[in-house]
């Protein structure tokens, strides 16, 4: 079987077509005939090596294994790939040179100089036996080994230098710098409520329990779109049971046919609610009576608007809810005051009461009770039948003691921070001045629609609440310049003020106000007599607030819409004062001063050089914050696209939109003047137009630097001639 297998790999000693010489390395005299079919294509075929070294030695192609006359396949491939299967056997670990082909040319020498080129035999390392305990590696040269501390090697500065290049060869890499990634917090808000729209309801509501940022998203209005069956809203509630402590069912319409059949049930699980909202439920009165009963814990109730309230229903919240805080009942047409009363004596807590158009605070005993009680934070009371007796009787009680200096009711100070009456249409400044030094911390006032008020009642009460920081006036038309005056002067921490319809207001006033009020965030205007000035003073404040490094925000919101003397051109000067950024300063020099005197010329020489200071001055990046106007409607569309544009950073755009803007305002109004040159200016306006309605390009003659150095502004006329400096 041996001899049989020998030779079947042996090549024949014979020349074989394809070798080009003969064994004895004489060049045949006739040329073998050429191959056809099978034979040609097995002629170009290689043998395989079953050694990476062997496939770097000269090796003719080979001519197949015959046998019988056949060629054999076998270690044979289309590619120049080692074929691993060759030693799979493991019977020997040597190869021979007999294995190989013979050499291409004649006389090839193999690597240890074989001149006859038979190829010497090739050792694996590890590989003598399958058995052998032999380490399958080599060990480093000794020359090349890390030497210890101490050893004469590593006294040398060659074998310092070799330990050195080892250590720094060998050494771990040192970590990389890896950013954590924070997917989700990184998303938008829009894909985070979109990913929530494949859960149900159920789970929306067990992923509210994570942390506040999920509970927040989960009870995004977003999510509830939808309506929720109510007998899944029924689970959802009974499930909590004992655990409820906020049950929000504001517009829960679908509830209606569930409160009769599953409103004992509810009340019975759900008796330690803190906070509970009706405001747009659907609910009999009956129901609603069963709920209060059973959670004597309540803190906030919510029933503004239901019908299904009456003056029985105080008397319930009076007799079960002791603890109430906070309670509203807004726009509950069957409540009146008489009923309200129970529940201000009963409820000691009580600190925000929210009861417009509820009938009866012309009462003079309610609201002694209230002045009784001087608990409240919050008051109410707008669109009542409000009048001057009884808001005197609220904030003096019934025959106040009278100061002989001052000519004022000796009483303690209301604790209220905030008060609402507007559309109260029977109160008069007699009435109003009674809150004159009677309400020390008052925050929020609003008289709006109270059309018999002057200046003189309203200035009373602006100069003794020092703590002033929301008012509103709106449509008072008997208010002058002297209350914004006044304002001015006694309200420095005012964030919000709203004098819109008052038609006698204008630039005298709103110029102090702008000054004087730092901390203003909201100013509502429309139908006033501002002008462009009042525009140009607000943006100036803005810009004075700072720049910085963060993108902008919205800092202080204008109403002018319908303000007659507001112009583009003022609507045109907060665009480009949101997209403002100063010069940036030049770095500050120092002037060094060397004097020289010469040989030949006994006059001495000054010169004088200039050295940058080593550290620049800051340069801003963005406006801390930014003006958003509501304007008029043929130009709001382009104010909010501007203000998107700078909301997001891109001042550059911004500002191209700005002049675009501009010059089609100003080519409109030339176009729309008449006399001699209509017909240029028309055409002016056609190109504005073109411009305008053009996409924005990126790259334009103004450039991002020079809108980020002030491109916005008038530049100084350049001459042709240019300076060098040597």
């Amino acid at each position: 079987m041996a001899t049989q297998m020998a030779d079947e790999i042996m090549p024949s000693s014979e020349n074989t077509p394809g070798s080009p010489t003969s064994s004895t390395g004489q060049i045949p005299l006739e040329q073998p005939p050429k191959l056809k079919g099978r034979k040609k294509f097995l002629q170009n075929l290689q043998r395989m090596s079953s050694s990476p070294t062997l496939t770097r030695r000269g090796r003719s192609a080979s001519t197949g294994y015959r046998r019988d006359h056949k060629a054999s396949l076998s270690c044979v491939s289309l590619s120049s790939t080692a074929y691993s299967p060759c030693l799979g056997n493991e019977s020997s670990s040597q190869l021979y040179g007999g294995l190989n082909p013979r050499p291409a040319t004649p006389g090839y020498a193999g690597p240890s100089g074989d001149a006859q080129g038979i190829n010497n035999r090739i050792r694996l390392v590890g590989t003598d036996s399958p058995n052998t305990s032999q380490p399958r590696t080599i060990p480093l040269p000794f020359d090349v080994r890390p030497a210890s501390r101490g050893s004469p090697r590593s006294l040398t500065p060659d074998g310092a230098k070799e330990e050195a290049e080892i250590e720094r060869e060998t050494a771990p890499p040192e970590p990389r710098l890896v950013r954590e990634l924070d997917f989700w917090g990184e998303l938008p808000q829009e894909l985070k409520v979109e990913v929530f729209r494949y859960l149900d309801p159920r789970e929306i509501v067990r992923c509210s329990a994570v942390s506040k940022a999920w509970n927040a998203m989960c009870f995004d209005g977003q999510l509830w779109t939808k309506r929720i069956p109510g007998d899944i809203l029924v689970k959802l509630i009974t499930s909590g049971g004992p655990f409820v402590r906020d049950l929000n069912l504001r517009g829960c319409a679908q509830m209606r046919d569930k409160w009769s059949s599953e409103g004992e049930r509810i009340s019975d699980l759900c008796r330690n609610v803190v906070n509970f909202s009706l405001e747009g439920c659907r609910i009999d009165r009956i129901s609603m009576h069963h709920f209060l009963t059973r959670n004597p814990r309540l803190r906030y109730i919510n029933i503004s608007g239901l019908n299904s309230v009456t003056n029985h229903a105080m008397k319930v919240i009076a007799q079960s809810c002791p603890e109430l805080e906070s309670f509203n009942i807004s726009f509950c047409k069957h409540v009146k005051t008489t009923a309200l009363l129970q529940v201000v004596q009963a409820c000691q807590q009580l600190k925000d009461l929210r009861a417009s158009e509820i009938q009866g605070f012309d009462d003079e005993d309610f609201m002694l009770a209230l002045y009784e009680r001087n608990t409240l934070d919050r008051l109410v009371m707008s669109r009542t039948d409000l009048n001057d007796e009884s808001l005197k009787v609220l904030m003096h009680g019934v025959n106040p003691t009278i100061d002989l200096l001052t000519d004022r009711p000796t009483v303690p100070p209301r604790r209220f921070r905030h008060l609402d009456v507007h559309h109260c249409h029977d109160l008069t400044d007699s009435g109003l001045k009674s809150l004159a030094h009677n309400v020390p911390d008052l925050e929020g006032l609003q008289v709006s629609q109270c059309p018999e008020l002057t200046d003189d009642s309203v200035i009373e009460v602006i100069r003794t609440t020092p703590k002033l920081s929301h008012l509103e006036l709106e449509d008072l038309e008997n208010l002058t310049n002297l209350t914004l005056t006044e304002l001015a002067k006694s309200a420095p921490k005012l964030e919000h003020l709203n004098i819109s319809y008052c038609e006698s207001l204008g630039d005298t006033g709103m110029l102090q106000v702008m000054k004087s009020c730092p901390k203003l965030r909201s100013v509502e205007m429309d139908n006033t007599r501002v002008s462009d000035l009042t525009l140009m003073e607000a943006s100036y404040r803005v810009r004075r607030r700072g720049y910085g490094e963060e993108i902008p925000k919205v800092g202080l919101r204008l109403v002018v819409f319908d303000c007659a003397n507001v112009t583009w051109a003022g609507v045109r000067e907060v665009l480009s004062s949101n997209a403002y950024l100063p010069r940036v300063r030049k770095p500050v020099s120092a002037v060094v001063t060397v004097t020289q005197t010469s040989e030949d010329d006994s006059s001495p020489t000054t010169t004088a050089f200039v050295t940058p200071s080593s550290t620049p001055p800051p340069v801003a990046t963005y406006p801390s914050e930014i003006i958003q106007l509501k304007c008029f409607y043929g130009w709001q569309m382009t104010v909010d696209e501007h203000t998107k544009r700078v909301k997001r950073g891109d001042l550059a755009a911004a500002s191209r939109l700005d002049r675009k803007w501009t010059d089609y305002m100003m080519a409109t109004e030339e176009a729309g003047a008449a006399g001699a040159g209509a017909r240029r200016r028309r055409r002016r306006a056609r190109e504005a137009e073109r411009l305008y309605n053009a996409d924005d390009s990126e790259e334009e003659s103004y450039g991002i630097g020079l809108s980020a150095l002030g491109g916005t502004r008038r530049r100084r006329a350049q001459s042709g001639s240019s300076c060098t400096v040597m």
